[in-house]
């Protein structure tokens, strides 16, 4: 394990002052209200700090996906597949897990906050303990040309989209979600509608509202995907001829489907029928902040996004960072 070394969050967008300065403002007036009124101490009235809007990773980190439990976010490094862990609190952070050397690209973590993680072009997947680092198992997917990208749990599995081939890759689990050996890792091969093209394919993965079946964006069609998780059949998911070109990321919250199309720097919402089959655009989040945002991931009434910014050749002292926007800010 490498060690562990706090990020503190010292660069801020062009609104952090803006927002700071009147929050500021509103915390001295609220705050002399209530010590007028005798409801509280001094002491007790100090400012409270509010959750960043935006904080800092690592530089040279190379962020891509990002997972949430509680106020802690994980993050992968394409990088070297180091596992970094912020408190969305206050943005400090550290690295919590040394990488393989080779990418960790989307994760999800689950309530025993193990880290399920995708390891982009190596072909494997890997669960790192979310609390420790401790890496807990590592899985071969595929030995030919693969990008194992994106990564969504049910109950009863892990299941991995493959940008560079027409399968998911399934790591069934076993009761109490025990984790399963190498030989129980299978492919499911993606049929029926799906149309593999020239390109990035399979990127963002999620369930469909009901539960019943997979959701999977292709990045270069901008197709979606209802997808039997039994059999791996595919069904183009009616948007009225809304295309998603780029997504990547997608975020499930009831019937609201949150895509990221990455280098569009903008966040589609959709509302989607139960089934999967439907939905229509609503509208649209961007941001002044974004630069290639790739994943998503809510917190309250708050979405976080890493950005990679892939227009931006790579360094070991490149900056990176995270931006906070509100769920509902939808245009």
């Amino acid at each position: 394990m490498s060690a562990r070394r706090s990020i503190p969050s010292t660069r801020h967008s062009r609104r952090a002052g803006r927002l700071t300065a009147l929050a500021a403002s509103l915390t001295a007036a609220l705050g002399a209200g209530v010590l007028a009124a005798g409801l509280l101490s001094p002491a007790a009235a100090g400012p409270q700090r509010a959750f960043p809007e935006t904080f800092d990773l690592p530089d040279g980190f190379q962020p891509e996906g990002i997972t949430i439990q509680g106020r802690s976010a994980w993050f992968g490094s394409r990088a070297d597949g180091d596992v970094y862990r912020a408190d969305l609190r206050t943005g400090e952070g550290e690295r919590i897990s040394e990488g393989p050397g080779t990418p960790s690209v989307g994760l999800k973590v689950d309530d025993r906050q193990r880290l399920f993680i995708a390891g982009g072009t190596a072909g494997t997947a890997r669960v790192v303990d979310g609390a420790t680092g401790d890496l807990l198992a590592d899985y071969t997917l595929s030995t030919g040309a693969t990008f194992v990208n994106d990564v969504v749990l049910t109950k009863d599995a892990a299941y991995l989209t493959d940008s560079q081939a027409p399968v998911l890759h399934v790591l069934p689990l076993g009761k109490g979600g025990a984790l399963p050996g190498q030989a129980a890792v299978r492919q499911l091969p993606l049929t029926g509608d799906w149309r593999q093209v020239e390109g990035f394919n399979a990127n963002g993965i999620t369930r469909t509202p009901d539960g019943r079946a997979l959701l999977v964006v292709n990045s270069t069609s901008g197709l979606l995907y209802r997808v039997d998780p039994a059999t791996g059949v595919a069904t183009e998911v009616d948007l009225g001829g809304d295309l998603l070109t780029n997504g990547d990321g997608m975020l499930l919250q009831g019937r609201t489907l949150y895509v990221v199309q990455n280098r569009d720097n903008v966040v589609t919402v959709l509302r989607i029928a139960p089934d999967g089959l439907s939905g229509e655009r609503v509208g649209g989040i961007t941001d002044d902040d974004f630069d290639v945002p790739t994943t998503v991931a809510r917190q309250g009434r708050s979405l976080y996004l890493p950005n990679a910014r892939f227009n931006t050749p790579p360094t070991p002292e490149t900056p990176y960072d995270v931006v906070r926007v509100s769920a509902t800010d939808v245009r």
